[in-house]
């Protein structure tokens, strides 16, 4: 028995919520999950956030503001090569802008219910790029939005426009990914890389496997997503069903997507699995 400190000093007497190695250790792992499920969960239930528009898209692409201080601070024929290529893809970001505005002023978010709930509202992984467009658009209509961030080495920082009491950091992705499923009403991919991909596939795989009901999803960027996936060929080579690739609905404005939303029965209401989101649970289980 060790007397170099008191007992009342020890770690072991530490109050467990209080111990931050034990809270860390392995053996509290779905602790923590639980964790970063419940703190978003609270703050989302004190808004009255009860229906989301899921905007998932590059971190990559940067704002005209952004674009406009890269060609100027340009010096060399790379830096310049590198700026105009970077600013081709300020088209997306505008538009993610406008989808984020219109989805906040048409959906409900800027006018919640008799009893305080708001449908509609727009969440994103919550970093720069096109995450950043639609919060912005969103904070452009004054609506709030929903920033679910995760710690990864290039983003330290969430982006400045979502809500600051709806903006949440996450260190697994699983539960970020619930997160940002569970009240989806309504689902829309910009361009994007892996992470884009990912999150996009995820939520389809959801759809095509029954374990979420029917939502309306877009993907922004016609000649983008014809380009680097070949739907067609999922189903010519037997990949998948060709009712699969009916799914979605691939269009090239904020306001073909807000249509085909529409068209696809977008409304204000409960989330497609209800409030506990007992489909969406049992997908990410899965993972």
């Amino acid at each position: 028995m060790s007397d170099s400190i008191p007992n009342h000093s020890s770690a072991s007497f530490r109050l467990a919520f209080e111990d931050r190695d034990f809270m860390m250790s392995a053996s509290m792992r779905g602790v923590r999950f639980m964790l970063e499920y419940a703190k978003p969960e609270e703050r989302l239930q004190a808004w009255g956030v009860r229906t989301t528009i899921v905007a998932f898209g590059s971190a990559r692409v940067p704002s005209p503001e952004q674009s406009q201080a890269e060609l100027s601070a340009a010096r060399t024929p790379e830096e310049r090569a590198r700026a105009e290529q970077r600013a081709s893809r300020v088209r997306w970001y505008e538009e993610a802008r406008r989808f984020g505005r219109l989805v906040s002023e048409r959906g409900g978010a800027l006018a919640p219910t008799a009893d305080g709930q708001r449908d509609n509202v727009i969440a994103t992984g919550g970093g720069p790029g096109l995450m950043e467009a639609a919060n912005r658009g969103a904070a452009d209509a004054g609506a709030p939005s929903i920033g679910f961030n995760i710690t990864l080495p290039r983003e330290e920082r969430p982006n400045p426009y979502s809500t600051p009491d709806l903006t949440f950091r996450f260190h697994y992705f699983a539960i970020r990914k619930m997160h940002l499923a569970m009240r989806a009403n309504g689902l829309a991919v910009f361009p994007g890389g892996f992470g884009t991909l990912d999150e996009a596939f995820e939520i389809l795989n959801l759809q095509n496997t029954n374990k979420a009901t029917r939502l309306p999803i877009v993907l922004v960027g016609r000649d983008y997503w014809n380009e680097i996936i070949n739907f067609r060929a999922l189903v010519d080579h037997g990949m998948v069903s060709p009712e699969d690739v009916e799914l979605f609905d691939v269009v090239d404005t904020a306001e073909e997507a807000w249509d085909a939303m529409i068209l696809r029965g977008l409304k204000r209401g409960s989330p497609p699995l209800g409030a506990a989101g007992t489909g969406i649970e049992a997908g990410q289980d899965a993972d």
